[in-house]
């Protein structure tokens, strides 16, 4: 079985929320909580799967505790790993920085080599630019939790089912849904 490590920063307590969800949403595979302000490069060891989940702040940025940790993303750290990434944003207040800062995690990790898993579709969504778009899809699940708090649950429970598929985690049952 995978080892799931979601490393997630949180400055209002919104991303914690999405990273419980997530993880209880990847039942009956264990997914381990970590919050960066707590956490070093050592951490990765423990884990085949990496989550990284952040939010963005002002026109753009990174949230506080990614700012200082993202330095610790190196391809030494990341050997062996799968990373997935989730994002926070307001579509509508910062419609020309949708979860901005999900789209700075993947800059640091894509030049390392670090196979990313988890690319969501940026159909549903309504802003003007993200960070997070690459050749027309995001780098992973976005998230508006200002705008769309009841899409929230589904689009979760839609990336992990994807993920799951993605990291071949589903048994049969899921299989079917």
């Amino acid at each position: 079985m995978a080892r799931i490590g979601l490393f997630y920063g949180s400055t209002t307590g919104s991303t914690l929320k999405v990273a419980e969800l997530i993880g209880e949403a990847f039942d009956p595979t264990p997914v381990d909580l970590v919050d960066v302000r707590q956490a070093s490069a050592e951490d990765f060891r423990n884990y085949d799967v990496l989550i990284f989940g952040t939010s963005t702040w002002h026109w753009g940025s990174l949230q506080d505790e990614w700012a200082v940790f993202e330095d610790q993303l190196t391809r030494q750290a990341l050997a062996g790993k799968k990373v997935a990434f989730f994002g926070l944003g307001d579509q509508k207040l910062y419609p020309d920085h949708f979860v901005d800062g999900m789209g700075l995690l993947y800059e640091k990790v894509k030049p390392l080599g670090t196979p990313v898993v988890g690319l969501w579709s940026k159909d549903g969504y309504a802003y003007q630019a993200s960070a997070a778009e690459v050749d027309g899809r995001l780098v992973g699940l976005a998230l508006d939790e200002d705008s769309e708090p009841d899409r929230t649950p589904g689009r979760i429970q839609a990336w992990v089912r994807q993920l799951k598929s993605e990291l071949r985690l589903m048994n049969s049952d899921e299989q079917v849904r």
